[in-house]
């Protein structure tokens, strides 16, 4: 059986070869609808959408070959996967995965960066019980790659009556999606689920089975994607954030300073991990790691990262 290799050509390559694939079977139903009026219309119907599939690869294919416009070549990756999981304190700690994602997301909006989400779970009160979203721009991983850990939030929940002080914790995992990789994956390892999409989307994308669930079966390693409106697109996304994690645990396995399972990257989220406090009676961000705080959280929390970016890598540079 074929193996599918992440690297930038063999990907256009077996895009082209699914755009071959499309091809024959748009010609098969139109010589169908030629020959057999009884099914003429659901023949045409399945031209149409065909087609639309082709223009889709099309446009993916020109976007992997096109230059990136002020691409440099650093060795930092454009691409960077942030997985949020709710930890210790349930739906508070929720409720806080959900206002940090939008931290990330205006902090990401003032760098001129995309910021899409790629799966999420909600709990009953809106937050994430967890959530992957996809970075992309110049310097994102090397802003990013700080925050993977588990970040402790102290605060008096809006829904606690008698002023009691939570405190809550959520696991940050960060993956860097390489647009370049040596990673291989054999079609034959993969278990493929297609699901209707949940959550926010609209009628259109929760009528089909659109959304992908992909395990990867000598690893273990699962990837969930339902932000496309097509099978085919939250399928790409989702092997290509496979890779990453595949590339990713392996690249744990070889460095002493990684454990070999990915959960040692997001720990067990429980409240003695930290390598944040986000205190708001407080008024106070504290990154454990440096020793170092910044007053103004609210600031901060309304995508105002770059001072805590910039002392994280000079103080973890030391």
């Amino acid at each position: 059986m074929e193996i599918v290799d992440f690297r930038v050509d063999n990907k256009t390559a077996y895009l082209a070869g699914l755009y071959d694939g499309l091809t024959r079977k748009i010609a098969e139903a139109r010589a169908l609808a030629a020959a057999d009026d009884s099914v003429r219309d659901l023949a045409e119907a399945e031209i149409k959408d065909l087609e639309i599939q082709q223009t889709d690869l099309l446009a993916k294919m020109e976007e992997i070959l096109k230059p990136k416009a002020g691409e440099n070549n650093s060795a930092d990756p454009r691409i960077v996967m942030i997985e949020l999981r709710a930890g210790a304190g349930g739906e508070e700690a929720a409720l806080f995965a959900y206002e940090l994602a939008q931290t990330y997301a205006k902090y990401a909006a003032t760098k001129g960066w995309t910021f899409d989400l790629v799966d999420e779970s909600l709990s009953l009160m809106g937050g994430y019980k967890e959530a992957t979203f996809e970075i992309t721009g110049n310097g994102a991983y090397d802003s990013f790659k700080y925050e993977m850990g588990v970040h402790r939030v102290q605060r008096v929940p809006a829904t606690e009556k008698s002023g009691r002080v939570h405190t809550s914790t959520i696991s940050v995992a960060v993956l860097p999606v390489k647009e370049v990789s040596e990673i291989k994956i054999n079609p034959a390892d993969l278990d493929i689920e297609f699901t209707r999409s949940g959550g926010a989307g609209g009628q259109n994308v929760n009528k089909v089975e659109t959304a992908v669930r992909i395990v990867h079966k000598p690893t273990g390693l699962m990837v969930r994607c339902q932000s496309e409106r097509t099978q085919l697109r939250n399928k790409e996304k989702a092997l290509e954030i496979l890779a990453a994690k595949i590339e990713n645990q392996e690249r744990q396995a070889e460095e002493a300073k990684y454990s070999a399972e990915r959960k040692s990257q997001i720990g067990t989220a429980d409240r003695s991990e930290k390598i944040r406090t986000y205190n708001f009676l407080q008024d106070r961000l504290t990154d454990h790691r440096i020793k170092k705080s910044w007053h103004g959280l609210e600031r901060i929390m309304a995508g105002n990262l770059d001072q805590v970016f910039t002392d994280l890598k000079e103080g973890l540079a030391k």
